[in-house]
């Protein structure tokens, strides 16, 4: 049974944030949007982690920063949330001070208000600090949420951590569903897309090779690798690996064929450059990504996908809305555009299961499932009448669904 949402709801979120250049800060962003949109009667205050005080223009739902190494400004934040209803914090071990993050530790232990906390990185072989810092979250956190069936697999096998306080709330994504599918214009070259913060992890060079296998394709693939270098990449490296890659194009004799647009683009235009693509090409290089926002993007825009098996992809794509790859195999990646791009009909029921999964994904649906859960755990409960709830057996044991028992209290 449903648990009702609590209106008038004031939630904090606490998270990198917008001008942020990053994937969480877009999530946050997004998340906060799902939860309180304009009308609804509830409340997102932003906390914004940043590494320097003042250096960024924030926007007015920004009520303070969380500044890397400032317990000043750990108390400041502290009391600012503690007088909300609940917190919905994003974890990423890199934008927290300390080793391994270590201060978000001292944050929520200083807050009283009911936590959840959002776990973006789930390694497959956490350091020693790492695994601390992942567990004491889950012993202070009323909740914790997970992105991907795999990613709470693997959280459980490595952390120990009561199963019971652990859910899995997909990645949102914007709705960008076109009206109805067209048939494909066999004059028009088609478009394979790529995008995302670039850096050496996303595989892009697999694609440009599987490019120059497709020359018994008519009309030939355009390839679109739509996304500014990740900045800290930029920081270190500049734009070596971008380099490296119109390098390749040209020595393989498809640069003609590959487009690079690094140019800022708001949601809107990246989410029509979306649309524009006949398929989303992911050929990552990791084996271990758990989560994947721009997959999500790619199902929730109807498109059919090639992706290599990283877990997140073997878990999204085995309903069917896309081709799993072998990873660094540029003919496998080749093989299953060609298959894509010369079978309309395959094409048309890969996209098909794409569009009938992508709902599940958009936003809109996704706050809702985290309102249900702040609804649960947050300071301004629905009344016990409401949510039509047994007495509990023990008064400390709070029943929040059918088949999880958790805390009431802070541990």
């Amino acid at each position: 049974m449903k648990r009702p949402i609590v209106e008038q709801l004031s939630v904090g979120f606490v998270g990198t944030y917008p001008p942020t250049k990053c994937g969480i800060a877009t999530f946050t962003a997004s998340l906060a949007k799902a939860m309180a949109p304009a009308g609804s009667g509830r409340r997102a205050e932003i906390v914004s982690c940043v590494d320097l005080p003042g250096a960024v223009q924030h926007p007015p739902e920004v009520v303070a920063e969380l500044v890397r190494g400032s317990i000043a400004s750990q108390e400041a934040v502290a009391a600012t949330l503690d007088e909300l209803d609940v917190v919905v914090l994003q974890h990423e071990f890199g934008i927290f001070g300390g080793e391994d993050g270590r201060e978000v530790i001292d944050l929520v232990t200083h807050l009283s208000v009911p936590v959840i906390v959002v776990l973006h990185t789930v390694p497959r072989r956490p350091s020693p600090g790492q695994r601390a810092v992942v567990e004491q979250l889950g012993e202070l956190a009323d909740r914790v949420v997970i992105q991907s069936a795999a990613a709470r697999i693997r959280l459980l096998e490595m952390h120990m951590i009561e199963p019971e306080r652990v859910c899995v709330i997909p990645h949102g994504s914007p709705a960008n569903l076109t009206a109805e599918v067209s048939p494909p214009d066999p004059a028009r070259r088609p478009i394979v897309l790529t995008w995302g913060l670039l850096g050496p992890s996303k595989g892009i060079e697999w694609g440009i090779e599987a490019l120059a296998l497709l020359r018994d394709v008519e009309p030939r693939p355009r390839y679109v690798v739509l996304g500014q270098t990740h900045p800290r990449i930029l920081e270190t490296r500049g734009e070596e690996y971008r380099d490296s890659l119109v390098a390749l194009a040209v020595a393989l004799g498809v640069d003609h064929l590959v487009e690079f647009d690094n140019a800022y683009r708001d949601t809107i235009s990246v989410l029509a450059r979306i649309r524009e693509a006949d398929i989303v090409l992911l050929p990552y290089l990791s084996r271990e990504q758990v989560v994947s926002g721009v997959l999500v993007e790619a199902i929730a825009s109807g498109k059919p996908v090639v992706s290599t098996r990283f877990p997140h992809a073997d878990e999204l794509l085995g309903q069917g809305s896309g081709i799993l790859v072998p990873h660094d195999d540029a003919e496998a990646i080749a093989d299953a555009l060609r298959r894509l791009l010369t079978d309309p009909a395959l094409a048309a029921r890969v996209a098909a299961v794409a569009r009938r999964q992508a709902p599940s994904l958009f936003w809109k649906n996704v706050g809702k499932r985290y309102l249900r859960l702040a609804s649960e755990v947050a300071r301004k409960p629905a009344r016990v009448s409401e949510l039509r709830l047994p007495p509990p057996a023990f008064p400390h044991l709070l029943r929040l669904s059918d088949d999880a028992v958790v805390s009431s209290t802070r541990n």
